[in-house]
């Protein structure tokens, strides 16, 4: 399906119904990275389903905001699953074209991450407290440093090919050759480690102990918006997950939208999240958390590397 081409019907409901699957497996995804947490840690933990026994207590309790907070605060929720929703809508994850592709531009699906944080950050400070609002400056911070790398990882890969169309670059690095393979590492661990912030693990996560940011903009949260809340961030952790796939490991995928094509298209996908997750998961319970100043010490050589596989895809290499 051309870039530029409005999808058929039959697109669109499979766009819409690869969003929702996303939806529903966002706290399975969650849950298991809890899980590999407690096998590491040589503890029995909570179950694999345990997050969706959580979201279903939350969503039967009454949200309760403050008093002093403002519109912000109360559709954050809702702007974390929409946006998620859209990018995950567009992601050439199971077929070797983009279902959606009016949301499937790689320079849309970066404002849309962007709104996610922007809104995700404004929101503990429209709740005026003081422990929501240093969690939204940490966030920010984060935003600051890690974003660049991101888009400058995908969009080298953009480059490359010769589209910001996400199935177009998807399809490009499927069937041609490697003709920048410098290029294309670099790009690629560069995209890995802005993937590994954006999906919250450790160092790079929202602190949980009560010592520390009260799990930071989401502090004043209760009930059915807490419940909103941690979907979108399960969610988040999908579909960057899959953008990486999406990009840089991409074979494996359905040439048309017939049940042949779509099944073994289907467990390839889900064989490589496990495989990302698991080794996320790996990663982030290999490290202690570290003081928040040192932490962005780390971002800096990656930084580097981003530019420097910009600077090899100048050279032609």
């Amino acid at each position: 399906m051309p870039a530029l081409e409005m999808p058929s019907s039959g697109w669109i409901a499979f766009a819409v119904a690869q969003a929702l699957a996303m939806l529903l497996l966002a706290p399975l995804a969650t849950g298991f990275s809890r899980v590999v947490r407690a096998k590491i840690h040589s503890r029995k933990g909570p179950g694999i389903l345990q997050d969706y026994r959580d979201i279903n207590k939350l969503f039967r309790r009454q949200s309760v905001a403050p008093a002093n907070s403002g519109a912000i605060f109360r559709v954050m929720p809702w702007v974390l699953v929409i946006t998620m929703l859209l990018v995950g809508m567009a992601l050439p994850t199971v077929t070797a074209f983009s279902p959606f592709p009016i949301s499937g531009d790689v320079i849309t699906d970066i404002y849309l991450l962007a709104i996610f944080r922007f809104f995700f950050s404004l929101a503990g400070i429209d709740s005026n407290s003081m422990f929501a609002g240093m969690g939204s400056s940490r966030e920010l911070t984060l935003g600051v440093l890690v974003e660049p790398i991101f888009m400058l990882s995908i969009l080298v890969m953009a480059l490359i090919v010769g589209s910001t169309d996400l199935g177009i670059i998807s399809q490009g690095m499927q069937t041609q050759e490697w003709q920048r393979p410098l290029t294309i590492v670099l790009a690629g661990i560069a995209c890995a480690f802005a993937v590994f912030v954006e999906m919250g693990k450790l160092p790079f996560d929202s602190a949980e102990a009560e010592q520390e940011l009260q799990e930071g903009p989401v502090t004043e949260y209760s009930g059915s918006a807490l419940a909103m809340v941690k979907l979108g961030l399960g969610l988040k952790q999908l579909v960057v997950a899959q953008l990486f796939l999406a990009i840089f490991i991409p074979w494996g995928k359905a040439a048309s939208l017939d049940m042949v094509s779509l099944i073994p298209a289907v467990i390839i996908l889900l064989l490589k999240l496990f495989v990302v997750f698991l080794l996320a998961a790996w990663l982030e319970n290999s490290m202690a958390r570290v003081r928040f100043l040192n932490m962005l010490r780390t971002v800096f050589p990656v930084t580097a590397i981003a530019v420097l596989a910009l600077v090899f895809f100048i050279l032609g290499w």
